[in-house]
């Protein structure tokens, strides 16, 4: 069941049966309200009749004393309204009560009291005074009678409704503990009922939660809630877990990607190290041989030397990360190859930390940069190529720069290489090329951002590295 309907059916429910015991507690309290109404109007209709009896005769003495119509007048409204209490008297006697002959008694007694009266009136009219004192006498005495009576039917309407008063106060009891019941009761099942509810959302929500949270630590197999599928909870589980799954699969495919790449590089290093350009072993050679013509031997064999040196450094080492020192050696080896070449045309400087010669670098960063700059950069010119390689140590990085005064290269060329696309500028060397070396650089310190170039046509080229600083010692 969804959590809207689960809200839509037992919230209405809840109120449904709230209402229910409200509307129980209100019917036996007025039922017993209803019953205390009959009784109370019962007696205060006897006390009525015997004070209205009472106040009639005593209007009626007033008219005898003073005989003006004022007091006629209000002796004929106190006897229209005993008239009406009598009225009431029969509907009691009508709807049948316990006392009915009693109340016939009351009502003939009303009756005869009314006649004496109007009896007494009409002989002092007359100037008949016997008839007077005895129709005002029997008046007088018949509403002694009608007190009498009043007062017997409100005792016998206590003594009748004593046991139902009982039962009343038994019923009110019962009452106020059946409504303290249920309250009780309905506290229990509501609380009860919105403690099931909030769980029955909250919990599945927080076991999501807290699988979320292992996955955000790098676990990729957490145990998953198992929801409910026919609400909201349990589909969204469902595609928590569905997501899960593709995650794992696209993370296996990526270490499998990843593995090829390994694998790929492997390759190619280990083709690298059986690789010799031939254009530049054609190049040494003849530089070789025309140095031989010109000079004796001794130059000659240095130059071998380093020939030999360059390519042992290049066929051992392509694998393994060296130092900076190593790296810088190579260079200058290299270095020596290409001045019996250019003779005059160039200049190599150096500007070397020494605090920062013995930072891991991987093998052949230096000379492919270099020998980029020769072959893209000074080798047209006839004279004044100079190029310039700066080491610097700077607090937690080495800054390593390669400037040339060479042709430069295009906007175009430089966001090439800075974004490492393949034949931004052609491999001619070593077959380690420039988008290579950056390559392999954030490979080596599994970071990004290490290389800035500055160059434009006609101007002159600078390469920057900033390394972060890993001297030998810390492997």
């Amino acid at each position: 069941m969804s959590i809207r309907n689960k809200l839509f059916i037992f919230i209405p429910l809840l109120v449904i049966f709230l209402n229910f015991i409200f509307f129980l507690i209100f019917y036996s309290g007025k039922q017993v309200q209803e019953s205390y109404h009959v009784v109370t109007e019962r007696i205060l209709l006897y006390k009525q009749i015997t004070d209205g009896s009472k106040h009639n005769l005593r209007t009626l003495n007033q008219h005898l004393t003073s005989q003006d119509d004022k007091s006629l007048q209000a002796f004929q409204r106190e006897k229209l309204s005993l008239k009406n209490l009598r009225s009431q008297l029969a509907e009691q006697e009508n709807i049948g009560t316990s006392h009915t002959l009693t109340i016939q008694d009351l009502e003939h007694m009303i009756d005869s009291f009314v006649e004496e009266e109007e009896a007494t009136i009409f002989a002092l009219q007359k100037g008949d005074l016997a008839q007077y004192t005895l129709h005002y006498a029997e008046a007088e005495k018949t509403s002694s009678f009608i007190r009498e009576e009043g007062q017997n039917l409100v005792d016998a309407e206590l003594s009748f409704y004593q046991p139902f008063y009982k039962n009343i106060l038994r019923h009110t009891e019962v009452i106020n503990r059946l409504g303290a019941a249920l309250f009780i009761m309905t506290t229990v099942v509501s609380i009860g009922l919105a403690i099931w509810l909030s769980r029955s959302i909250t919990n599945p929500i927080n076991h999501l939660v807290q699988a979320a949270r292992r996955i955000s630590h790098g676990e990729v197999s957490p145990d998953m809630p198992k929801g409910n599928d026919r609400d909201e909870i349990g589909i969204l589980a469902s595609a928590f877990q569905h997501m899960l799954k593709s995650l794992k699969e696209l993370n296996e495919k990526q270490l499998e990607s990843v593995e090829k790449d390994r694998l790929v590089k492997e390759l190619e290093l280990k083709a690298l190290q059986n690789q010799i350009n031939p254009h530049f072993l054609f190049n040494t050679l003849n530089a070789l041989s025309k140095l031989a013509f010109i000079e004796g031997a001794e130059k000659t064999s240095d130059l071998t030397i380093s020939v030999s040196n360059l390519l042992r450094y290049n066929l051992q080492k392509l694998d393994q990360p060296v130092t900076l020192r190593e790296e810088v050696e190579n260079v200058r080896e290299y270095f020596a190859i290409q001045k019996a070449r250019f003779r005059e045309r160039i200049t190599f400087q150096t500007v070397i930390d020494e605090e920062a010669m013995n930072q891991l670098v991987p093998c052949l960063t230096l000379q492919p940069i270099i020998e980029n700059a020769f072959v893209h950069g000074i080798e047209g010119m006839e004279e004044g190529a100079v190029i310039c390689l700066r080491i610097q140590k700077q607090e937690d990085t080495v800054k390593i720069s390669i400037e040339d005064n060479g042709v430069g290269m295009s906007e175009e060329t430089k966001q090439s290489l800075l974004r490492m696309e393949q034949g931004a500028v052609p491999s001619t060397s070593t077959g380690i090329g420039t988008v290579n070396v950056f390559k392999r650089l954030e490979l080596f310190y599994e970071t990004n951002n290490l290389v800035r170039i500055e160059s434009k046509e006609g101007e002159g080229t600078l390469i920057m590295f900033h390394l972060p600083h890993t001297p030998m010692q810390e492997q």
